[in-house]
């Protein structure tokens, strides 16, 4: 699937992740700046999948095939103006953040060059992710 020119992020669905929908009151809705999210998980062990050390995040081919469907999936949701999975955000054992439910979501949208997204967080880390914050 070709990417599109631009994404109004103000044009975006989301929906609540299996987390979030089993536990509303344990999580809060923030906005955040996606290049110091992934600034910050570039040190995740995870990370690896869908960026390079360099930081860039890696697009079509350079995915392992799973991942590359789920961007595809969450191209086509974005294109027909389907609900994406919330992104939910944590901090690591390295305090560094770590990104749960709706990765695929939360990475497709910023190699869309989406600057800044609506997240989930436990209320107990809200602390932890006021440098994040674009909505303070």
């Amino acid at each position: 699937m070709d990417k599109p020119e631009s994404i109004d992020p103000g044009t975006l669905k989301f929906k609540d992740s299996k987390p979030v929908q089993a536990n509303p009151e344990r999580y809060m809705l923030i906005t955040v700046d996606t290049a110091k999210i992934l600034e910050s998980w570039a040190i995740s062990l995870y990370s690896f999948e869908w960026i390079y050390t360099n930081g860039t995040i890696k697009t079509g081919d350079e995915l392992k095939p799973s991942d590359r469907e789920k961007q595809s999936n969450i191209m086509d949701a974005i294109e027909n103006g389907k609900p994406l999975e919330q992104p939910v955000l944590g901090i690591g054992i390295q305090d560094n953040v770590e990104i749960g439910s709706g990765r695929p979501v939360f990475l497709t949208l910023a190699s869309l060059g989406v600057k800044t997204l609506p997240v989930h967080i436990l209320q107990s880390t809200e602390k932890d992710f006021k440098a994040f914050r674009t909505d303070l």
